[in-house]
Formats: structure tokens, C-alpha cells, sequence
């Protein structure tokens, strides 16, 4: 699916309004997961939301300062469902405490993927041994 759109700034984000024809026509629901395409030059996976009614990609900073795409900015967008599993990496303190614990593993197998992916990537960012311990303990508590 393509279409012409101006990538909306709302407040500090920047994001783009996915008609409701095209969700309609992607035929999986009103949160698909997608494969977004801007001017043929820049890809990413996303998830549609839904803000105010409206359904919504976002476009992080990060992706921003990679694309060189910004609020305002007249786009063409092209999107297609994304199929792949959206596989999370398991940093190995991690996975050993999950081996240990396999109630907490099973939560965690229940948390978004967006979710479980913020946790482990703040496991795996941690600088020290100390840090890293104490953010999977904390994790394991929370999913307690």
C-alpha cells in the first residue's frame, strides 16, 4: 500500500496518519504490524497505534536523525504487514535467570514485544556486573 501524507509534529514526536483505508485494506486488524517504507529510501518495522482516534506509526528521533525525515516534511509512504517473528535478544545473565526461574521466564514470554525488549536491552546496558544483577533482579520481581 502507498500513499502521499505530511509527517505530523505533534509537540517533541513525529509521527505518520495511516488512513483508514489503508488499515482496512492490510486486513489485520486495527494495530497491524508493518514494514514502513518513506520515499522508497528509508525502512523500518513498526506497529500501528491508535492516538485520538487516529491510527498512528511513529517516527522516533532516532529513526528522524537516520532518515533525515522531519515534522512537515511531504512523504510518500509505503507499507506492507511485517509476517517476521519480532525476536527479542536474551542477554545471557538473563537467560540464566530465567533457567532458574521458569514462573518468571513464562511472565516475561507474556509481556508486549516491545516490552520485553526494553528489558533485556536495559540488562544488557548495564556497565558494571553489580548493575546488571540489579536490574534482573528487579525484573524478576516485578514479574513475580
Amino acid at each position: 500500500m502507498k500513499f502521499q501524507t505530511t509527517l505530523l509534529q505533534l509537540g517533541n514526536n513525529v509521527g505518520i496518519e495511516v488512513p483508514q483505508s489503508v488499515i482496512e485494506e492490510l486486513g489485520s486488524g486495527k494495530k497491524p504490524a508493518v514494514i514502513v517504507t518513506i520515499n522508497g529510501d528509508y525502512t523500518y518495522r513498526n506497529t500501528v497505534g491508535i492516538m485520538g482516534g487516529k491510527s498512528l506509526l511513529s517516527l522516533s528521533a532516532a529513526r528522524r536523525a537516520a532518515s533525515g525525515y522531519s515534522g512537515g516534511d511531504e512523504v510518500e509512504i509505503s507499507l506492507e504487514l511485517d509476517t517476521e517473528p519480532r525476536e527479542v535478544v536474551i542477554p545471557a545473565a538473563l537467560q540464566q535467570a530465567f533457567n532458574e526461574n521458569p514462573e518468571a521466564a513464562a511472565a516475561f514470554t507474556k509481556l508486549s514485544n516491545s516490552k520485553q525488549r526494553a528489558e533485556a536491552d536495559l540488562v544488557a546496558a548495564a556497565k558494571t556486573d553489580e548493575t546488571r544483577d540489579k536490574r534482573v533482579a528487579k525484573l524478576l520481581a516485578s514479574l513475580a
